[in-house]
Formats: structure tokens, sequence, C-alpha cells
């Protein structure tokens, strides 16, 4: 989990440890044989370096989580796990349950976390990065997540010949389904210490929490980073798949490069399928200066518009001038949006209406990026 939904913690909380509550219930009552709880590394993992970790970690203390998916996986672990053997409530057999501990996952379809660094890097949001070059963690392939759930399932039998009422996995913690450290690098000029972004990030989550009641709303943009996120970035941590391989037989069906390139080729079909677009600088240098322009040549001295109108005479010297450029401006655009919209229609018909709005907002800035697809 990433972004303002880690902040909505009653939602958090319901789900992750209520939401246990009512699997366990419910296998308990139905009798349910086997139970593959899909955690997170987050419970042994809160800012402190981790270099090849294994099961044997102790859980990161409940209270020094700083954020609620972190603390409220654990506890849902911990209640599973300590399920493991129960017997049922009006059947004979007990239930048998396991963790494991994924690493963040990616591939095609994926939406938590490369969208959104994609998403930033595109409108300019990503000046700086977090910590050394050379830090590391665990990434995991979705089929190779797949893979770890289906064996660890199949752990948990116990009827294999032999080892009849003995399943293979009992209680055990896989602490991570990855195969693979990535090194989180950034194409910027800018770092900062992990303290340094670790205030960014806290000063977010304190802003963010005040729009507490909003944080479901779609159009409610993410927080730039949040105090967890530095932490993943920021600070290696990266487990041993050992026991995973040792108990489960498991290996590895997608290597890194194969799972990279699919991930790319989806992400290449993607961003065929949608607008491409500037900057949010420029975004913020369209619409606020033809604000300025049209408020300070067409609007009554009222609060801040004698300071427009200042800034605009400074500029073009008279009102009539700066009427005369709002309106060739605003033609300028209609012209671009509508020139943009025929030429979407041929080039890119799914998206000429999205071509047409933002060519009338950004004008020659927008239009540029659908040329480059024309050309292309």
């Amino acid at each position: 989990m990433s972004g303002k939904e880690m902040l909505q913690y009653g939602c958090v909380d319901e789900i992750n440890i209520n939401g246990t509550c009512h699997v366990l219930d419910a296998c308990l009552d139905h009798g349910v044989k086997r139970l593959v709880y899909v955690s997170t590394y987050n419970v042994v993992f809160g800012g402190k370096e981790i270099v090849n970790g294994n099961e044997a970690l102790a859980y990161f203390p409940i209270d020094d989580h700083v954020d609620p998916y972190g603390r409220s996986k654990s506890i849902a672990e911990q209640l599973v796990l300590k399920s493991n053997g129960r017997p049922f409530k009006n059947k004979k057999g007990k239930l048998y349950s396991c963790a494991i501990r994924p690493a963040a996952i990616y591939g095609p379809g994926e939406e938590r976390h490369l969208p959104r660094i994609v998403k930033l890097a595109k409108l300019g949001l990503l000046p700086f990065k977090i910590g050394a070059t050379n830090v590391k963690s665990d990434w995991v392939y979705v089929d190779n997540l797949v893979t770890a759930l289906l064996l660890a399932s199949m752990g948990l039998l116990d009827d294999i010949p032999g080892i009849e009422g003995q399943p293979v996995v009992q209680s055990t913690v896989l602490s991570s389904s990855g195969h693979y450290s990535m090194v989180w690098t950034m194409t910027c000029k800018l770092s900062l210490e992990v303290r340094q972004a670790l205030l960014l990030g806290k000063l977010f989550r304190v802003f963010y929490s005040f729009l507490y009641p909003l944080l479901s709303r779609e159009w409610l943009p993410q927080p730039l980073i949040l105090p967890a996120e530095v932490y993943k970035v920021g600070v290696t941590h990266y487990f041993s798949i050992l026991k995973a391989k040792e108990e489960l037989g498991y290996r590895p069906m997608v290597s890194p490069q194969e799972g990279m390139a699919t991930t790319i080729a989806y992400w290449k079909e993607r961003k065929r399928r949608t607008l491409d677009g500037p900057t949010i600088y420029a975004w913020i240098f369209v619409i606020v200066g033809m604000t300025i322009l049209f408020c300070g040549a067409y609007m009554p001295d009222i609060g801040p518009i004698s300071v427009f109108r200042t800034i605009i005479l400074f500029f073009l010297r008279s009102i009539p001038t700066a009427r005369g450029v709002f309106l060739v401006s605003m033609a300028a655009h209609i012209g671009e949006a509508v020139y943009a919209w025929k030429l979407a229609r041929k080039f890119d018909p799914a998206n000429a209406r999205g071509w047409f709005w933002q060519t009338f907002a950004l004008g020659i800035f927008s239009l540029r990026y659908l040329l480059k697809r024309a050309k292309k």
C-alpha cells in the first residue's frame, strides 16, 4: 500500500484486522483446512537497515510503526499464525495457516507503486532522489508471488504420503517471495538524506491528516511522499528466500529481466492509450498567466487585481493592448484545440476529446506532444 490510502486509519484497521478475524472465523465455522495469509515485510521493517533478513527477525514494535498499514498487517499476521492448528468448531479437523511476506509487487496491471512514480515523474514532481544510490530493496514479479502462494497452500496439506497429519508448513513466515534486489535510482541531480526526506514526509502526513474526510475522494491528489515511503526507497532492506526454497521448493518462474521487459511493454502500451502532457510547471505557467491577464485586463480593481494590472501594464503598457493579447491568446488556444481534436481523431481517436480539452487549456504546450505522437 502507498499514498493517501495509508492514512485512512479506520478503513485500514477495518480491512486488515477485523477483516482477517472474519476470515478466520469463517474458516473455523465451515471447515476450511488451509489459509495462506498475504502479509508484508513491513511487519519486521520500520526504517532500520535489513540485509539478507530471514524469519528469525522479531516483529517491529507495534507502537513504533509510522503508518497504520504496517501496524495492522503485523497484528493480523500474528492472529493468523496463532490460529494455526486450531480445531474446527463444528467438524473434525484443524485449520492450518501460514503467512507470506511479499516484497513490493510489480508487473502488468500493478496500480500502486510504479504508476504513481511514473505520474509524478511526468509532472516534474520528482526533483530529488532519497538516500544513497546503492540502496537496495526487494521487488517481486506478480507471477512469482502467485507461484509462492500456491506452493504455500500445497505445503499446508495434512495428507501428504509419509507425513499424514503433519503439514510441511506450520506457522512458517516466508520473509519474502521476491528473488532479487533492485537499486532505487532516479535521474535527478538533487539528493535528500533520509532524515531530510523524512521531515518532508511528516509534513505531508500532517497536512493530509487534516483532509482525512476527503482521503477517499478520487480528485484529491496523492501526497508527494510519506514517512513509510521514505524508508522504503531510502533504506536498504532485502530478505533471503532460502526457507521458501527449502520448505516449499520455490523457484522464481520469471527472471528479473523477463519481468521488467513484460512490465515495460505493458507500460508502453498503456502510455500509447493515454494522453501525454507537460509538467505541472507548464500547467501553472499557462493557467496562472491567463488568469492574471484576464483579471488585469477586464476585472475592476478589487483585492489583488490591482497588483495583476500593475504587472500587465509593466509588460504591455496599456489596457487595450492587454485585452488584445488576451483575445488573440484565446483565439489561438481555440484554434489549436480544434486542430488537436481533428489530428487526434486520425492518430489517437480514443483520446480525441481529452486532447481537445488539454490543448484548449495549455495551447502549444499540449499540442506539441500530440504532434510528436503523430510523427511516430
